[in-house]
């Protein structure tokens, strides 16, 4: 066996590889120029440039669905500041966080450690009071002059596993600083995240929004064409496959980042089975490969409520009925909530739940009216037979329910 896979490696590395670039088509790429945003750039630097005269900038509220070049554009435009800044002694200090990570802002205290650390001040991962944290942060923060510009990536995640709180802390942080200044920004995916804040935060936080639009199908085609130059060796992608990807990520909303992936894991499928080209074949087997992971992914993280509900789904579905209800949910919700020694949720919120479910594209729910009885959700599921077994078998795995 291990001569087999020696062979195997010393055969890989004689053959020639596709990419020429692969990490142009990942997601923490930064090119040289980004197309399609202009304007959303300009708007950025516009609000950041009084940082060059040692001011105060206002905090930004960068929003919009996923892959729509929030995050690649405020590291573009703040990149070329810092190096303006670093020309004419300007003294700045970024820091980015992306709040999605786990053990960087799932807490307050480990969120105020991990900036402290930034800084340069140690803190133990647990033992200190948050305000002792706190005191740390501060003293580490105003230690010398300079403007720090905090870049909080996917802001909603804090808010739901830290609270309010620390939010507000941290836009109310600049009366408690005398040497130096802080200035948010604040980038999410959920375009009603500031709407259900704290009114005095949502005021701190917003001073600035900006809008990122959904990419058309045009732009995600020239934003493809760009980087599989600079990814791919020449003549390698066959006619017909940036139109065929652009087609499914517009279809997703406009999300340049699945875009790009699903040509990367194209050009990663078509160098496997051996072939000399990206072909359209190539890209129905990414696009497959990409929603099971995607799918599975999502489900595998959501808490024990939420993967209750999705089971009574695909329970009511192996059962042949392929179109069924909100209340036909939770019927069987609350009997799998009986079986697991789960306490249940309220209609209202499982209601919610369902609506989640149909975002992440889970399900189709559609809302129908009976007339004087109100409305319901006609709910279907969106997966495909492997996918929803691969999540029953995960499902049953996670809660606990034994196989009937």
């Amino acid at each position: 066996m291990k001569q087999n896979i020696s062979h195997f490696f010393e055969s890989f590395l004689s053959k020639d590889s596709l990419f020429k670039n692969k990490k142009v088509l990942q997601s923490n790429y930064t090119p040289e120029s980004i197309l399609h945003r202009e304007e959303q750039i300009q708007q950025i630097a516009s609000i950041l440039a009084p940082i060059l005269r040692n001011e105060k900038p206002s905090n930004i509220f960068i929003y919009g669905k996923t892959g729509t070049g929030k995050t690649v554009s405020v590291k573009y435009t703040v990149k070329n500041l810092e190096e303006i800044a670093f020309k004419n002694n300007v003294p700045l200090k970024v820091i980015y966080i992306n709040c999605k990570l786990k053990k960087v802002s799932d807490t307050e205290y480990r969120l105020i450690a991990q900036l402290a650390s930034e800084l340069g001040k140690s803190v133990p991962a647990t033992g200190l009071p948050t305000d002792e944290v706190y005191k740390i942060f501060f003293s580490a923060i105003d230690s010398k002059n300079q403007l720090v510009l905090l870049i909080l990536d996917e802001i909603d995640q804090l808010a739901k596993k830290a609270g309010d709180a620390v939010l507000y802390n941290l836009t109310r942080i600049n009366e408690e600083l005398k040497n130096s200044q802080l200035s948010l920004i604040g980038i999410s995916n959920d375009l009603m995240f500031a709407d259900n804040l704290d009114p005095r935060v949502k005021s701190s936080l917003s001073e600035e929004e900006i809008l990122f639009p959904p990419y058309n199908a045009i732009q995600i085609q020239d934003i493809l064409r760009e980087r599989a130059k600079l990814a791919f060796k020449e003549n390698v992608i066959a006619q017909g496959v940036i139109e065929k990807c652009s087609a499914y990520a517009a279809r997703e909303y406009g999300d340049a980042r699945r875009a790009l992936e699903l040509l990367r894991v194209a050009g990663e499928i078509a160098e496997r089975s051996g072939s000399d080209k990206v072909l359209l074949d190539h890209i129905d087997m990414a696009e497959e490969k990409l929603e099971r992971e995607r799918v599975l992914d999502a489900v595998k993280n959501q808490p024990k409520q939420f993967q209750a509900i999705l089971y009574s789904l695909i329970y009511l579905s192996k059962r042949n009925k392929l179109v069924f209800y909100t209340g036909d949910i939770y019927e069987v919700y609350k009997k799998i909530c009986d079986i697991i020694s789960l306490r249940p949720l309220t209609q209202r919120r499982v209601s919610d739940i369902i609506g989640e479910l149909d975002m992440l594209g889970i399900i189709h729910a559609r809302i129908i009216s009976k007339g004087r009885y109100g409305r319901t959700r006609e709910i279907t599921l969106a997966t495909s037979k492997d996918i929803t077994n691969k999540m029953e078998t995960m499902l049953k795995a996670s809660l606990g329910i034994k196989s009937d």
